[in-house]
Order: structure tokens, then C-alpha cells, then sequence
């Protein structure tokens, strides 16, 4: 049952129909939509869950699922294959696809990054660029870590700061995407527990938030760059007010995008600025709530100096020549000795990335290639997830029950072999096991282990 003082809320709002709305609600018809990763490919055809699926209007790579599976026994949806989004949230593709038509190397930040579907599709975007996936919470920041590591991007640092903390970086970013944290509503038919924490105090509690976040964060995008602001809630305070409040900053202009009227996405605009934004019906799209609009930075007030100053520590001569004894070392890329691992990072944002290790609280960044013991490298999970090829060691395709035994981390009778070998299932990586003349030993994350199903 939504809240009477919900609905009242709404009235009066752009495209809202409250019997279609309520109706929508009380069907609780929901929708599961998966977005495919384009650098780890295989036979979909022949997936047993995407036997029918039906494409997205507004994101290339996405695409509904007839019925939801048990995405916990796909092997691929461990291997970061292809990515379970909510629909609406998935017209950050077509908003980038109007604002950066032709992405050049650009400098992107999620500022509230966790779970992470987002920075997945930022990242894919971007492959030529970089991007920074901040989540404050640390537990959520955990989750954040896992989901990148599967995809297997390269591209990715993760960082667990407020979001003042991006003052010291000023004029950075080309791109500042804030999902910001809200009350919730737009998920209503996706967890109904969500109705009963709602209430109008929280949604006034979220949009004080809400423009702390904004405020706070906007130094770091240069001039020129573009904010996108999104929510999944329906509340005026959250989205039309928030836009007004975004216009009232000095620089800021709302930037107007076009979109088919057939997909009944609703544009709406603000009562001060007149800025517009686009607000997503359950009854009128095939997704849940959302909301989002654009922003450009049109001048800027601050001096975008920023400490680039190297402190990391480089792989010596001798770890170099183990390195490069093992496999081919990719070009464009440094390597760093960071806690006993050794890490590759873009040479292309040599400078960039030092100023983010000088000023943020980094978790992840770039790709883990594994640790050097004696001659050997002990290959780090993060190797196996990514999208590079030709690694070092052989690939081991195995079957289904064997893949989810071994994502289990249980014990594994694999054909006799020695060495590392990657497993692979559908010829997608899953991780490294280490084949003895007795034994192979699973290296699969023990944190990440399927427990139960």
C-alpha cells in the first residue's frame, strides 16, 4: 500500500497518472534488464537465460530477460560477463551518447559509486579514458571493489572519500556523474520494505544531502566539463528543486537533449530556471523510477593546481625482467610496486594518477598483475578478470557443475597438468588454479565464494 501522503506528493507532477501509477504498483510486474560486456563476448545464443531477449531503446548493450533467473549458478555473471542493471538507469548511455558523441580519452568520476552498475558502464564507455568510482561507506565500497574486479576493466580506481575530500583535485574531471543517495521511491516495486522507511522528513533529510554533495563536489569538474544528476525517486524536492539549486551555482548551465516522444520518457522542467530533466514511470516505460538530467560547467573559479608529484614506487630491473619473462608486457603502461603487488597503470594519466594517490583514499586502481616471489609471479585474481589476452599462463575450459564447484572453492579433479592455468567457462576467465602432480589447488577469492543458493 503507498502512503497517502506519497501520493499526494506527486500530484501535479510532469507525466504522473496516479491510477496508472497505483495500478503499476499493485501488479508488481517487475522487470529484470542485464547489460552485456562488450570486451568479454561469447555465444549468447546459446545461454540458456538469453534465449528471448528484447533490446533496450536507450543503451546498445542492454536488453530484458523474459523472467529472472538464479543469476547466483551462472558462471558468467561471476566472470563479469554481463552486468544485472536496473533499465532506467541505463539512459546514462544515451545521455553520454549526446554529450560525448565521440569519447576521446576524457577523466570520469561516480561520485556514489556503489554497486557499481553505473561505473561498469562508464567504463566501457570510456575504455580509452579514465574513471574514478568514489563510495564513502566501507562495506558498500567492498561490494563496489568485487563488481569492478569481475568486470574486468583496467581502466577503473576506486576511492572511499566524502565527496568534499575532491576539492583538493579542482578543475579534473571532464565528466561528474552523482547518483545521489535519496528516499527511494522510484524502487518501490522492486523492494516494498523501501515504502515503510519512507516518509516526507526523509525526503527533505535527502535533499539536504543531496545539495551538500553537489556543492562540495563540483570544484573537481573542469570548465567545460558536464555534471549529470540522477535519482530514483519521484520527489519534486529531490529532482526539479535540486536542478534549480544546481543552476543557481555561478558556471552551471542545463544542457538540453532530444529523445524519441514514442519512448515516453517524460521531460520536465524546473519552475525557477526552467531547466529540464526526464522523469521514468513504471506505467509508461519498461522500467522502474528514475530521474536524471545534465549540467555544463561553463566557467570556473578555482586554480585546478593539483599536486602531480610521483610517490609511488617502481618496479625495479630485476622485477621488470621476471615480468617480462613470463609475458609480453603490454605497452603504454607503468608499473608499480604497491603492497608487494605489482600494478599496471596508464601512461596516458601518468600525472593524473599521481595527483589522485597524493589526495584521495584509493582502494583499487588499475590492473593487479600478481605478486613476485623468487622468479616466480603469483598471478593476483584481478589478472585473471581482466579483458587482456595472451597471459601467461594456459587456459583449462571446464563444464558447468565443475565451474560452480570451483566457485564454491571446493575441491577440484581437473585433468593432470602443471602449473597455473586459467579456468575458463565459455572461454571466460573465472580465476587461477594451480595444478600439482596430486592435486590442483583453487585460488578463487575466498570472500567471493558462492555460499548457499
Amino acid at each position: 500500500m503507498l502512503p497517502h501522503s506519497f501520493i499526494a506528493s506527486l500530484q501535479g507532477l510532469p507525466g504522473f497518472d496516479q491510477e496508472a501509477f497505483v495500478k503499476a504498483h499493485e501488479q508488481q510486474d517487475q522487470l529484470t534488464s542485464i547489460r552485456f560486456n562488450q570486451f568479454k563476448p561469447f555465444v549468447i545464443q546459446e545461454h540458456p537465460y538469453f534465449k528471448e531477449l528484447a533490446p533496450m531503446y536507450w543503451c546498445s548493450h542492454g536488453y530484458y530477460l523474459k523472467q529472472r533467473p538464479l543469476f547466483v549458478v551462472d558462471p558468467l555473471w561471476h566472470a563479469g560477463a554481463y552486468y544485472v542493471q536496473e533499465a532506467s538507469s541505463m539512459f546514462l548511455q544515451y545521455i553520454l551518447e549526446q554529450i560525448t558523441p565521440h569519447p576521446s580519452p576524457l577523466k570520469v568520476l561516480d561520485l556514489c559509486a556503489a554497486p557499481g552498475g553505473k561505473t561498469t558502464l562508464l567504463a566501457n564507455y570510456f575504455h580509452n579514458g579514465l574513471v574514478v568510482a568514489n563510495e564513502t561507506i566501507k562495506p558498500r565500497n567492498a561490494i563496489l571493489v568485487e563488481n569492478l574486479t569481475k568486470w574486468g576493466a583496467d581502466n577503473i580506481v576506486v576511492t572511499q572519500n566524502d565527496p568534499a575530500h575532491f576539492k583538493a583535485v579542482p578543475d579534473f574531471f571532464d565528466v561528474l556523474m552523482i547518483d545521489a543517495p535519496c528516499s527511494g521511491s522510484g524502487l518501490f516495486r522492486k523492494d516494498p520494505e523501501a515504502i515503510a522507511h519512507w516518509s516526507e522528513q526523509s525526503v527533505q533529510h535527502c535533499s539536504t544531502r543531496q545539495s551538500r554533495i553537489v556543492e562540495d563536489s563540483m570544484d573537481c569538474l573542469k570548465e567545460g566539463g558536464y555534471l549529470i544528476y540522477s535519482t530514483c525517486s519521484y520527489s519534486l524536492e529531490e529532482d526539479e528543486m535540486m536542478m534549480d539549486h544546481i543552476a543557481s551555482k555561478s558556471g552551471m548551465k542545463n544542457v538540453l537533449i532530444k529523445l524519441p516522444a514514442e519512448w515516453n520518457i517524460i521531460p520536465t522542467f524546473s519552475k525557477e530556471h526552467q531547466c529540464q530533466g526526464f522523469r521514468f514511470y513504471p506505467d509508461k516505460v519498461k522500467g522502474e523510477g528514475f530521474f536524471i538530467t545534465v549540467f555544463q560547467k561553463e566557467t570556473s573559479s578555482t586554480s585546478g593546481y593539483y599536486d602531480t608529484k610521483s610517490n609511488s614506487i617502481p618496479v625495479s630491473k630485476k622485477e621488470m625482467e621476471i615480468l617480462s619473462h613470463h609475458f609480453t608486457v603490454p605497452q603504454n603502461y607503468n608499473f608499480i610496486n604497491h603492497q608487494n603487488s605489482i600494478i599496471a597503470l596508464s601512461q596516458l594519466f601518468a600525472s593524473e594518477l599521481n595527483a589522485l594517490m597524493n589526495h584521495l583514499y584509493i582502494k583499487k586502481m588499475g590492473l593487479t598483475i600478481g605478486e613476485i616471489k623468487g622468479p616466480d609471479l603469483i598471478p593476483a585474481h584481478a589478472l585473471a578478470m581482466s579483458t587482456w589476452s595472451n597471459l601467461p599462463y594456459q587456459e583449462m575450459e571446464i563444464d558447468e557443475a565443475t565451474a560452480l564447484q570451483y566457485l564454491r572453492r571446493a575441491d577440484l579433479h581437473l585433468p593432470q597438468g602443471k602449473g597455473w592455468h586459467a579456468i575458463t567457462y565459455k572461454n571466460i576467465r573465472l580465476g587461477w588454479a594451480k595444478l600439482l602432480p596430486n592435486r590442483s589447488n583453487n585460488y578463487y577469492p575466498n570472500e567471493w565464494r558462492i555460499l548457499n543458493y
